[in-house]
């Protein structure tokens, strides 16, 4: 295993993470075999270093909260690619793929504190020939079960994590638009019996947002897969639900990055109600967001403290915008104040105390009830983890690389 030089930043304080998995309710809640509450917690985080080359990824073990420097990638395993990490938290395993192959690959705790490669399983014959995008297209409803979204086969992947098997594929070739890109949500919803995994679609030719939005209902009693869309709103990839138990989607940052520097190549960013009970869109919901934020670009929705969501809205001060500006680079950039939504109220207040930040954002609960953020700076060769908890924004680590998933693995 080679030494990963680290980059030298100063004062870069702590790392550690649990798992970014929204918990399940009623009996879809999975089970953390061999937890041990006497156990000291550790992490696996999965980092993405991308070179001239192509991209290397490291799966890296901390067992503190706090660290004085950043994350040490000598001792890590090596995979070539995307990398990402997924799992039951505190079940002592970690799933492992790659974008570079349809193989996943379970890491097992050793008594001595390392990783061992314990099993793999592959969709290949599936049609999968890479795994991408984000962690939580690895949904586990148990010990034994587990689902992969996949986009580019238009498939609901049912596999079994204790005997590394493929159980069966469900075909969701709904979610397919002629010329367009599917992409998934990086933090589905999951209720009693059901996941709810938002959709969002982008030409596949050309820069722009495809005018639909939509999700895949699984039921986890029945193994079956519904696809349901609407016309009015597009890459609604973000999702939360709210107190009264209906789930609102809104457009992403990229999406109102898009629409900012063109609005002909997008629809308005937009606030969509979808009731869980009957699977359907409400059809007398529909909200622009810039509505919410006094006319500013505005996309994503996070989950907030209770009964509360954050949406992302551009401070064009930070980033100014013109004809030739790049929606990526925009969308990317570090002028994304936070702002906080009461969804019962449906009205938005800026959080002056969270800096802005870049609009791509993920969010992972670590212990004493804390909320960490990531942030992608040094032109995406470094990840800065700031605290959402209490609204501070304080930089509570770095690493090397981009970190799109970790898990607290016991």
């Amino acid at each position: 295993m080679k030494v990963v030089p680290v980059l030298r930043i100063p004062r870069l304080l702590c790392l550690a993470f649990a798992a970014g998995l929204l918990a399940a309710c009623g009996d879809d809640k999975p089970t953390t075999p061999n937890e041990n509450p006497s156990d000291t917690p550790l992490y696996a985080v999965i980092t993405q270093v991308n070179t001239s080359d192509g991209s290397q990824s490291y799966v890296a073990l901390t067992d503190k909260l706090d660290l004085d420097a950043p994350l040490a990638l000598d001792k890590a395993i090596e995979v070539p690619g995307r990398a990402l990490g997924s799992g039951i938290p505190k079940s002592r395993s970690v799933y492992v793929s790659s974008s570079e192959g349809a193989v996943v690959t379970r890491y097992t705790l050793t008594d001595s504190g390392t990783l061992k490669e314990d099993g793999t399983v592959s969709f290949a014959r599936q049609g999968v020939s890479s795994i991408g995008e984000y962690q939580n297209q690895f949904q586990f409803v148990s010990a034994t079960k587990a689902y992969y979204f996949d986009g580019r086969t238009a498939q609901v992947i049912l596999w079994n994590p204790t005997d590394m098997t493929v159980i069966r594929a469900i075909d969701i070739r709904g979610i397919n638009v002629d010329g367009a890109t599917t992409t998934f949500a990086t933090a589905p919803i999951r209720l009693e019996n059901r996941i709810i995994m938002p959709l969002g679609w982008r030409p596949s030719m050309s820069v722009g947002i495809t005018p639909q939005a939509g999700v895949v209902v699984v039921d986890t009693r029945e193994d079956t897969a519904q696809v349901v869309v609407d016309k009015r709103c597009g890459y609604a990839r973000d999702g939360v639900i709210a107190p009264d138990g209906k789930v609102y989607l809104a457009t992403e940052a990229y999406a109102a990055a898009v629409y900012r520097v063109s609005s002909a190549s997008a629809p308005a960013p937009c606030l969509l109600r979808f009731d869980p009970t009957t699977s359907q869109f409400d059809a007398d919901f529909y909200k622009e967001l810039s509505s919410l934020t006094g006319g500013a670009a505005t996309g994503s929705l996070l989950r907030g403290p209770t009964g509360s969501a954050y949406l992302r809205v551009l401070d064009e001060t930070l980033a100014p915008v013109s004809p030739t500006t790049n929606p990526r680079a925009l969308a990317s950039a570090s002028a994304w104040t936070w702002w906080q939504l009461d969804l019962g109220a449906l009205s938005a207040k800026k959080v002056s105390t969270l800096p802005a930040t870049t609009g791509s954002t993920f969010l992972f609960d670590i212990a004493d009830n804390r909320t960490l953020y990531t942030e992608f700076t040094n032109s995406s060769s470094t990840t800065n983890f700031r605290e959402l908890s209490g609204q501070g924004g304080k930089v509570t680590a770095t690493t090397q690389g981009l970190t799109f998933s970790m898990l607290q693995i016991r």
